[in-house]
Formats: C-alpha cells, structure tokens, sequence
C-alpha cells in the first residue's frame, strides 16, 4: 500500500500567496513566470512539478526545457524561448538554482520584459536577491513564492492532517517525538510518515513505539541526544549512544567532527541569546530551522560559554592525537565522551567541576 502525499494541501506561513497559486492550479489560468524560492526543498519540488504537470501534458518533450546549475547560455535560453511551440498552447522553461537572482540575470530581465505570450518560465531557486534586475521584471510580470522552513506548529498541523486522512488517529506529544526522532526535512518526514502508516495499517492510533519500531534516527539527532545526555552528565547513556552510531558504521571522526559542530553551534546560540535575541532571529543568524533553534536555545542553558570553548579546544587536541598515532579513533573519541560526560572532572582538565 502506498500513501502519496503531492497533491495535498500544505499550511505555509503566506497563506494568501499560496491560496494564489493552489487557484492557479485549479482554475488552469496560469502567470507566464513562476519563481518559487526558499529553504524548503520539499515544498519547491512539491509545487514545480505540480505546475509543470499542469502545464505540459506528460510526454510533450518537443515544448518542455530542463535547466539546471549555474553557467546556462542565456543566449539559448532566448533562442528557444524564441520559438513557437510546437502543437501546443504554451512552451514551457523550467530553471533550477541558475543564479540568475544573484548574479549574471540581467540579459534575461530585459528579455523577461518582451517575452513571446506562448512562452513560459518556472525559476526554482534558494536564494534571491531581490534587488537585482531579474527579481523586478518577474515581479511586474509573475508570481514569486516564498517556500521558507516551515515552523514546528506548521509541520505537527501537516503531519497531523496526513494521519487522518488515513483515518488513523496520534497524539500532539507521539508527533513531537516523531519529529525528534525523524528531524524537520519535510522529504524525509514524508518517507518516514508512509512507513509508520503502512506498519500501523491494522491499528487505530499511532504510538511512540511505532515510531520506534520503524522510524530511522537521523544522525543528527542522535548526535543532539549525546550532547545532552553529557550537558546532563549523563556518562552511561552518551556512551551507549556513541556505541550504537559505531555499530550503524558511523566513522569515530565523523562522529566527533558532528559533536563539534554542534558545540560551535551551541556557542553561537548562546551568544545570540545574551544578545537578546529570540528564537526566529536565532534560527535566521544560525542559519537553522526555527523548530531545531528551539531544540539548541533549550540546550545551551545547560553549558557555560566558557565550558563550550574548553570541549572545542578539547577536541582539536583529541583530533591531533589521532593523526600523531597517540591513540586510535575509537579510543580517543570514546575518551572525550567521558571526560566531559563526568560528574568529577579528570584531573588535568579544564571546565566545570561538580562537587
């Protein structure tokens, strides 16, 4: 059984803009420019191939153009823009991360302008520059979406909505603890959320050890509830965590170099947090998605700024005793879990002690 999710509706923080967009879908009328843009992956996929397919009958490969990457000759885009489609109403050019938005879409904004009335262009781009030539004439000419990360309100509300539609029932705290098991990327929701509707085909509601049964830890979150488990002096449990990335094949560096990042992002937002900073700021300057902001906000009350460079420089030493044949990966990785996971700091070391 299988449980497609493309055609559903979506809640976003631009309701009116998308209400535009889902009426254009419906009625058939379409703008002659679509640029869709964002963090959110999923939702550009999502909405590209839904106008793409409303537009283009499927196999029609004489009218329909893929590009993709930076580098596209403009000079044939305009040729083939140039010419009439062939059997059909429209001709349709779909662009994907050009760069257009930020550099080098100047020759294409003054041929946006007088563009033939057949022809017709979807943008799908992460980031824009909305000052820049080509913004504006596909402002005046278009339709720009914003497809940001969507919040955690948003996400609980859309996975919700999927579980009843299956008739299937799951509480606001068993959606909660799927999001932290399965992270925020709405694709990888999407995958998961099928597997646990299939596994709980013959049951009524969804329980957090379905979840369990079923639903892969993204690496990042086990990575998040190793940090915790040593802010909380937890020993035994981050240790237990580490072995079980070892047994799914995660490198010992690899492991290290995510705890690291996570204690440089933990540093950052504890910053931003005595800057006065609230998490949508936060989530903005770091570069993270705002439900993941929350997580390290709540997180980073657990550490001292001062604590968060120590295991940074820590780490830096225990890289160097890899390199130098000191001590082997495994060794040495499992060695700076403990040492900052203890109640009693190792004599020697620096930060905290807990008497």
């Amino acid at each position: 059984m299988s449980f497609i999710f493309t055609n559903q509706r979506v809640f976003l923080y631009n309701r009116t803009v998308m209400k535009s967009l889902n009426e254009d879908l419906k009625t058939g009328q379409f703008r002659q420019i679509y640029l869709l843009y964002g963090e959110e992956n999923y939702l550009k996929k999502q909405y590209r191939d839904r106008l793409t397919k409303a537009m283009i009958p499927d196999g029609d490969t004489m009218n329909y153009a893929y590009f993709e990457g930076k580098g596209i000759d403009v000079r044939a885009v305009i040729d083939l823009a140039e010419t009439l489609p062939f059997f059909s109403d429209r001709r349709l050019l779909v662009f994907e991360n050009s760069g257009f938005f930020k550099s080098a879409g100047a020759d294409l904004a003054e041929y946006i302008k007088n563009m033939p009335d057949t022809t017709y262009f979807i943008f799908i781009e992460k980031e824009v520059d909305k000052r820049s030539k080509i913004y504006k004439a596909v402002k005046d000419k278009g339709h720009i979406v914003e497809l940001p990360f969507q919040d955690e309100r948003t996400l609980k509300k859309w996975i919700l909505g999927q579980v009843r539609r299956e008739n299937r029932q799951i509480s606001e705290s068993t959606v909660t603890y799927f999001l932290n098991k399965v992270g925020t990327d709405m694709e990888n929701i999407q995958k998961e959320l099928e597997k646990l509707l299939c596994y709980t085909l013959d049951e009524n509601a969804i329980m957090p050890e379905d979840v369990d049964a079923v639903c892969i830890t993204q690496i990042s979150n086990h990575i998040f509830d190793m940090v915790d488990a040593v802010a909380d002096k937890k020993q035994e449990r981050a240790l237990h965590l580490y072995y079980e990335l070892l047994a799914l094949k995660e490198p010992p560096m690899r492991i290290l170099f995510m705890m690291t990042r996570q204690y440089r992002i933990l540093y950052q937002v504890k910053d931003l947090l005595k800057k006065g900073y609230g998490r949508k700021e936060i989530a903005t300057r770091a570069g993270l998605h705002p439900f993941v902001a929350g997580k390290y906000m709540e997180q980073a009350k657990h550490f001292q700024s001062r604590e968060l460079r120590d295991v940074m420089e820590d780490s830096a030493g225990i890289e160097e005793s890899v390199k130098t044949g000191r001590l082997t990966d495994i060794l040495a990785v499992e060695l700076f879990i403990v040492k900052h996971s203890s109640l009693y700091m190792i004599p020697g070391s620096k930060g905290r002690s807990n008497p």
